[in-house]
């Protein structure tokens, strides 16, 4: 049978009191990773077995039915997967280079001594992921909070610290996926830039209280060890590896776009550097197999979030923008992005911002919050995300309403 044969016959989705039963089965997968924070890898695995399954013997996926409809889908997804899984794996290995490198040891001398030495390094994660990859950045955040804060990290302000780098790379086209995508597609990186006005207004919102709380918890060191000596081969191993990451990213786009397509170009470009460098010195490969565990969570809910029958969003607007940050919390951001560039219409400032910053309002709505949350278990609950994550939602909304005041909304013709 033709290709285009066995699209012809995907069957409709099956609908409860409205609902297609697709987003039933993924909503119950997300509810069980709230209600089970201890088990979040077995539940998102049996969620999407459940949904492939379901799909296999009733509906079919979006290229076909059947093996033969999952075969095309996967190969549509692969590319995607594989670079979050190279790059979450990877820059867990980088975070160990940076901590044995002894820099977060001298971080104390280098922050203020009290609440503003936490906002202080919040204000760094954000410069960083401006221009690395926001995971990398939010594991370089999270490795220094854990040398200044003597190990006892509050779950705000690890929220904080994920929001800082979702926010950083909000605006610029090399420091989020989502940005990418768009740089991609043609949308001008001035476009892009405007959500900093969001960004930044949403950082300070978030900042202050996060750092409050966290010197409430474990106040901030106020003096390093004495006797510290910066080992400079393990700075240069993970400058490698950053530079590598950012050189792969611009002359990609630049030069071939077509390729970040065809194969995980960023991914591997962080693993080449991380295999060139091992003969300088031995990675930690102690923290793979919890790396790995937390890798395959994101990789199973993204895949089932893929696997959803969204054809379309509602009709662009400030309000569809401003909801589907809020939705980026639960729902993959990559479909989202794809699906608003397809449609058009939108101001791309704006979803930059949605996009990108919302994932920060649970800790796996983005691949910097499973990163973290593999770096810190105890941030694995939804509820306490929330509760204690709090001024991201509000600066979120804040951030949002401040750039419509300022810019005003100016979107781009549909497409």
């Amino acid at each position: 049978m033709s290709f285009l044969a066995v699209e012809a016959v995907v069957i409709e989705p099956i609908l409860v009191f409205g609902i297609p039963v697709d987003f039933i089965l993924f909503a119950l997968t997300l509810l069980g990773v709230a209600l089970f924070h201890h088990h979040t890898l077995p539940v998102a695995l049996t969620g999407l077995a459940t949904i492939v399954s379901y799909k296999l013997a009733f509906t079919g996926f979006k290229d076909g039915i059947g093996l033969g409809g999952l075969g095309q889908h996967m190969a549509h997804e692969w590319v995607t997967l594989a670079n979050l899984f190279l790059l979450l794996m990877g820059f867990a290995l980088l975070s160990r280079h940076f901590e044995e490198s002894r820099i977060p040891d001298e971080m104390p001398a280098l922050l203020p001594d009290d609440w503003k030495g936490g906002v202080t390094l919040l204000c760094l994660v954000f410069v960083l992921s401006s221009f690395l990859d926001n995971i990398a950045a939010a594991l370089i955040g999270g490795t220094v909070a854990r040398h200044v804060f003597s190990g006892k990290v509050h779950i705000g302000y690890l929220a904080a610290i994920v929001a800082a780098s979702n926010a950083g790379g909000a605006g610029s086209v090399v420091g989020d996926t989502t940005t990418t995508m768009m740089w991609i597609a043609g949308v001008s990186p001035l476009s892009v830039v405007e959500s900093y006005v969001a960004a930044i207004v949403a950082m300070f919102i978030f900042a202050v209280p996060a750092s409050l709380q966290q010197q409430r918890f474990s106040p901030i060191v106020k003096n390093p060890p004495s006797g510290l000596k910066i080992h400079k081969v393990r700075v240069f191993i993970v400058a490698a590896i950053l530079v590598a990451a950012l050189a792969a990213n611009v002359i990609a786009n630049l030069k071939f776009p077509a390729l970040l397509h065809t194969i995980p170009v960023l991914g591997l470009a962080v693993w080449a550097a991380i295999l060139l460098t091992a003969a300088l010195r031995r990675p930690d490969w102690s923290v793979m197999p919890e790396t790995f565990k937390g890798t395959v969570f994101l990789l199973a809910l993204v895949t089932a979030a893929s696997m959803m029958p969204v054809d379309r969003l509602p009709a662009a607007s400030w309000q569809t923008a401003l909801g589907l940050g809020f939705l980026s919390a639960v729902f993959d951001n990559i479909p989202l992005t794809a699906l608003a560039l397809k449609q058009g219409g939108y101001d791309w400032g704006y979803l930059a911002y949605a996009v990108g910053f919302g994932g920060s309002m649970i800790w796996f709505g983005s691949s910097a919050g499973v990163a973290l949350s593999n770096m810190y278990p105890e941030a694995k609950s939804v509820g306490r995300w929330i509760s204690h994550g709090w001024p991201v939602a509000v600066a979120y909304v804040i951030g949002f309403f401040v750039m419509l005041a300022i810019l005003g909304w100016h979107p781009d013709a549909p497409r």
